[in-house]
């Protein structure tokens, strides 16, 4: 065992302990995989990170992801939190136009992106999505775990980009806002939830806060500042892996672009509000730029600078 630098990094927001906590390890070599889940396990953050030499020579550095219950081939906030403290600590890309990241599911490509933190959010290149339809039989034992309505679900995917997801489209945004979900059912189930609403749209330009003054109606303890007014409403229930909801979810936000925005449900460009519900501000930019390519951005804020003995 040595000591390793270690950060803990709160994602998809420029405000500290309003987003999605990550606890990297920037040095994860010589950590057999025995060490990475149990460790992973004590911090109890959905997502614990371990950088590596990366192995493709393409790759400017490699990532392991581990939740409290297993590991997974790709996720979204520990993609953006890992470059973000990677970035912190003098990690240098080989390219000028992108930072290339390794992970189980093969090479992502990031970029930095400027915005009114002086270029501090940076955007994944969302992996390639596989989706089909929902078995009948288990949209509606979720269904029922969720107490929803057949008419309040508009549409729904099976979505699979690394992590898999059960995506409902539903009615109205208080829909999603006022689910109180039996985690316990969605954990036999054994399947991760996301569920997403638009916001109606404005007949003038959306107001700064607006949607965040609705979502308070649900959730009184939300934080009192969000600079950009988000399109939709997002919530991940992921009891499956041992996280009942997740604040802010890169992978899911990342899939849930891809299938809105080609059936037509979302325009090329939008804000995602995440986390409301469990008092936290996360904001997602999702793009799908000319080439069709999804993009999913996000600030990071460091909160936690250490070492860890591993």
């Amino acid at each position: 065992m040595k000591q390793r630098l270690l950060k803990q990094v709160d994602v998809f927001t420029d405000k500290p302990y309003f987003g999605n906590p990550l606890a990297v390890v920037l040095d994860g070599s010589g950590v057999d995989d025995d060490a990475m889940q149990r460790f992973a396990r004590w911090t109890n953050l959905s997502e614990t990170t371990f950088l590596l030499p990366p192995t493709d020579p393409s790759a400017d550095y490699r990532v392991r992801i581990f939740t409290p219950g297993g590991e997974l081939p790709f996720a979204g906030h520990p993609t953006l939190g890992s470059c973000h403290a990677w970035l912190q600590t003098g990690g240098q890309p080989q390219g000028k136009d992108f930072i290339v990241q390794q992970c189980k599911v093969g090479l992502v490509k990031i970029r930095r992106e400027p915005n009114r933190m002086e270029g501090r959010r940076l955007a994944f290149a969302a992996p390639p999505l596989k989706r089909a339809a929902p078995d009948p039989a288990l949209l509606a034992q979720v269904a029922a775990a969720l107490s929803l309505q057949a008419p309040q679900i508009l549409a729904s995917q099976l979505l699979d980009n690394g992590p898999v997801w059960l995506a409902l489209l539903l009615d109205r945004v208080e829909t999603v806002l006022q689910l109180a979900p039996n985690h316990l059912e969605l954990a036999k189930l054994d399947v991760k939830v996301g569920v997403v609403a638009l916001y109606p749209p404005e007949e003038e330009s959306p107001l700064i806060g607006r949607a965040n003054r609705e979502a308070r109606a649900f959730a009184h303890d939300a934080p009192q500042t969000i600079i950009d007014a988000p399109d939709m409403e997002v919530r991940a229930f992921a009891a499956a892996i041992g996280v009942n909801e997740d604040p802010v979810t890169g992978s899911l936000n990342a899939s849930l672009a891809q299938w809105l925005v080609a059936e037509g449900h979302a325009p090329e460009r939008y804000i995602a509000s995440q986390g409301v519900c469990l008092g936290r501000a996360g904001q997602v930019y999702l793009e799908r730029d000319a080439a069709g390519q999804v993009w999913v951005g996000g600030e990071s804020a460091t909160c936690i600078d250490g070492q860890v003995t591993l």
